[in-house]
């Protein structure tokens, strides 16, 4: 048995990398899967791997930025399991530069993806797990959070905007039986990451199933205990003080 059979968990992004490591995690665990990405083709991929390896899956092409794809999302998951226990908020993009060159359309898709994609999730997830007496939200941050790097104006201020979110909704949630807890991922070596020149690919890498398994720890804890914030990064990349 899993510690997930039975449950229903809704994972963003989850047509490639870390989301779809964690859905993967997860459906080892014995949940039901709802994937929502923006790429019909990766999504329908991580469908049909999810599907051959045993899981129950519903895949539904979302762009997380737009109220109305994200309400028909959790419209569907509620027609086709009439549950939702897990939400993953995953789905992200990142547009950097230096701030005096940066323009509004990069900001506001950034913003839009990484944090607006998830009050629109939260907010319908909240408006299904509170009646239903329970359930669990884990938001995808970055070591972005705390440690900022150069020209990532728009993904960092997104991400610590992401630690807020989380604080909030974990506030909102416990006299509702919710938790929400945010897992701040290190460099993990995803497909952007592979055969690449920049500089960044050459510091210590994780696997996605590194992360995924982070992500899974805390989908599977008591309904009583939430763990607010992890930090989880190759044990050799730089992070405190890194500038």
């Amino acid at each position: 048995m899993g510690k997930l059979d039975g449950k229903v968990a809704l994972v963003t992004g989850a047509g490639r990398g870390i989301g779809r490591g964690i859905a993967r995690g997860l459906a080892t665990e014995g949940a039901s899967l709802v994937l929502a990405a923006r790429s019909d083709q990766q999504l329908r991929a991580a469908a049909e791997e999810l599907t051959a390896s045993g899981a129950t899956v519903l895949a539904i092409p979302t762009d997380v930025a737009d109220e109305k794809r994200v309400q028909d999302l959790f419209r569907a998951t509620m027609e086709r399991f009439h549950r939702l226990d897990i939400l993953v908020n995953n789905a992200g993009a990142f547009e950097g530069g230096p701030l005096d060159e940066l323009t509004l359309e990069a900001w506001s898709h950034v913003i839009g993806v990484n944090l607006t994609g998830p009050f629109l999730c939260t907010r319908e997830a909240l408006r299904i797990m509170k009646p239903q007496g329970g359930g669990r939200i884990i938001n995808i941050g970055s070591i972005s959070a705390q440690r900022v790097r150069l020209n990532s104006a728009p993904y960092s201020s997104s991400k610590h905007g992401l630690w807020g979110l989380t604080q909030v909704t974990a506030l909102e949630g416990r006299d509702y039986g919710v938790t929400c807890g945010c897992l701040h991922p290190g460099n993990v070596r995803v497909e952007r990451r592979r055969g690449g020149t920049r500089s960044s690919d050459e510091e210590p890498m994780m696997e996605v199933e590194d992360i995924a398994q982070a992500a899974v720890l805390m989908a599977t804890l008591p309904p009583n205990v939430n763990m607010l914030e992890a930090i989880v990064l190759p044990m050799g990349q730089l992070y405190v003080g890194r500038g």
